[in-house]
């Protein structure tokens, strides 16, 4: 039993007692102590001590022995009464944009809509629309969600299953009898969206892995389990496989498994030219054939005891796997040329982190101490301009009080430093949220677009270019605004932004939130062509979304690029010197 898991359960606590009318109080104490729990920093173990949790802030004797409940039974009894009293779907509908407990307590007394596919129904024969508070609009809104929804079912954000995926991972590595374990796929190749989870085994004793693998306490249901592949959903909804190989076998089923496709039809048309076949299990001599093409073997087939050793038998440097995409990593490959790509260890700071004087869930202390526990030597905190009333934006006066407080703060600081900067919105003409005045007193400065999205392309390209080509603005941050697996990206020439980045000397941001991973992979080759800097931010909005910086190094290793492409892998020295750059007017 995690904090995620308990913060979870309190959640679901708080809105299952919004929909029966409870006292707001209530509800509000069980959402502050979910808020609580998430930002526990200490000992797991003591929230199986009543006393323990009552000093935690927000949580009373009453939530703190049904969390000592929930630790200990891994139910709760007070739970699982209150969801008895709704359909089992009705939470389901909390996941479409636009239905919070309000709304979706009228649908259920209302309407009798207490699932996803009974709303549908309901938008389709116009009676959403007569609802008191929804109206066409609305119905229309929540169609569009359900459309998108259906769309996208079975797919997951990288992200969303990261947590499960690394502890079963963990604990089939911890099994005696795993030689080797990974995880292969799309995953293993950070696609910011996977379908399933591919899990390699080499080992001698392959009935305990499939048994340890089925019987899980992260699997909800097996599908399917054989001698050698075993199928299971995990309590997340993700289908996940499990493929049992020897120890020889082990290198061609990892690389096969990892794919992509593309890149390896290319890898087995290179075996083939070399007069051998290669498949998921071993490299064997092809047979005869006529082909002129295919080369002679000279040769014995090479020793392929890893992955690396299977490159270098087809004359190729090892592909790191976020690059298999046949992209031209064989080009590279074969031409010695790959890049050193970034690894986590090269950063040595971060922008864009919130505070409780936005929306964050922690104070500028607790945001410090928190990246310094990660080995950081810096951390930019940047909350929301004025105009991002849903965020509590900070006005002028505010932003002026936060920028004194982190001034105190540094001098406390030995070798860590806070950044004061802000978030500040793009308005629709381009402008910023801000005067220059208030501007110049930051550190830095990131742009974004939070509101009108459906402008032109052209339209939102110019508004776009405009405000970054602010001398004061250090970032753009998540170019394109899109929301993985809920909301498209905005329409805008991304091209013609990366130029205008290269020309004012601008950052664009990888931001490395899992449900944006914007500015997109595909998009960092022609960034680092033209000479675009790249800053990865976890746009964390409370303590433990630091550690997320971890998906934006998957980004930028899947762009190609290094750590002289990153901004944050410059010591605390170097990036004060660059930080005043572009204000200073120098390229």
């Amino acid at each position: 039993m995690d904090k995620a898991t308990i913060a979870d359960v309190l959640d679901k606590i708080a809105t299952l007692l919004e929909l029966k009318g409870e006292n707001p109080f209530k509800i509000r104490a069980y959402t502050n102590a979910a808020r609580s729990i998430e930002t526990f920093g200490g000992n797991l173990g003591d929230l199986k001590d009543e006393e323990a949790l009552e000093k935690i802030p927000g949580i009373g004797k009453a939530i703190a022995a049904k969390i000592k409940e929930l630790v200990e039974t891994g139910s709760l009894r007070f739970f699982e009464d209150l969801r008895s009293e709704f359909p089992a779907e009705i939470l389901e509908l909390f996941s479409l944009s636009g239905l919070g407990a309000k709304k979706v307590k009228s649908l259920y007394e209302q309407l009798g809509v207490s699932s996803i596919a009974q709303l549908q129904t309901a938008c389709e024969a116009g009676r959403v629309a007569e609802l008191p508070g929804f109206g066409k609009t609305t119905q229309e809104k929540l169609s569009t969600a359900i459309a998108e929804r259906t769309k996208h079912a079975g797919s997951f954000q990288l992200g969303s299953i990261a947590a499960e995926a690394e502890t079963l991972q963990d604990d089939l590595r911890a099994h005696s009898e795993a030689l080797h374990v990974c995880i292969a796929g799309s995953y293993r190749r950070r696609k910011e969206i996977v379908r399933d989870l591919d899990f390699i085994v080499a080992t001698s004793a392959p009935a305990e892995i499939t048994a340890m693998f089925v019987q899980h306490p992260l699997v909800a249901s097996i599908i399917a389990q054989g001698p050698t592949k075993s199928s299971v959903r995990l309590r997340s909804g993700i289908q996940c496989d499990l493929r049992v190989v020897s120890a020889t076998e082990y290198p061609f089923a990892l690389n096969y498994f990892t794919g992509s496709k593309e890149h390896n039809i290319v890898v087995r048309n290179r075996a083939l030219q070399r007069g051998w076949t290669l498949n998921e299990y071993r490299i064997a001599p092809a047979p005869p054939a006529a082909d002129s093409k295919r080369k002679k073997v000279s040769s014995k087939i090479p020793a392929v005891r890893e992955e690396a050793d299977l490159y270098r038998a087809l004359d190729l440097d090892y592909i790191p796997p976020e690059l298999r995409e046949n992209c031209g990593e064989f080009e590279a490959a074969a031409a010695k040329t790959l890049p050193r790509l970034i690894e986590a260890e090269n950063l040595r700071g971060t922008f864009h982190c919130h505070t409780t004087a936005s929306d964050g869930h922690n104070s500028l202390e607790e945001m410090a101490a928190a990246a310094q526990a990660l080995g950081l030597q810096y951390l930019g905190i940047a909350d929301h301009s004025r105009s991002s009333i849903q965020a509590r934006g900070l006005d002028a006066a505010r932003l002026r009080t936060q920028i004194a407080a982190i001034r105190k703060l540094n001098r406390e600081f030995e070798n860590f430093r806070l950044f004061a900067g802000v978030e500040c919105d793009i308005l629709r003409n381009g402008a910023l949220d801000f005067e220059d005045e208030i501007l110049a007193e930051l550190d830095y400065v990131i742009a974004s677009v939070h509101s009108v999205f459906t402008l032109s392309e052209s339209e939102m390209t110019e508004r776009i270019i405009r405000a970054i080509s602010n001398p004061l603005v250090t970032m753009l941050a998540h170019p394109t605004g899109r929301l993985l697996l809920k909301r498209d990206p905005y329409a805008v020439d991304i091209p013609a932004v990366i130029e205008a980045a290269a020309a004012t000397g601008t950052w664009i941001e990888i931001n490395a939130a899992p449900k944006r991973l914007d500015l997109d992979w595909r998009w960092w080759p022609l960034a680092k062509e033209k000479g675009v800097k790249c800053v990865i931010n976890p746009d964390a909005h409370r303590i433990e979304r630091l550690q997320e910086l971890w998906f934006g190094i998957g980004v930028a290793r899947k762009g190609w690029l290094t750590k002289a492409d990153v901004m944050n892998c410059l010591p605390l020295g170097k990036i004060e010197a660059e930080l005043g750059k572009k204000r200073g007017g120098e390229q």
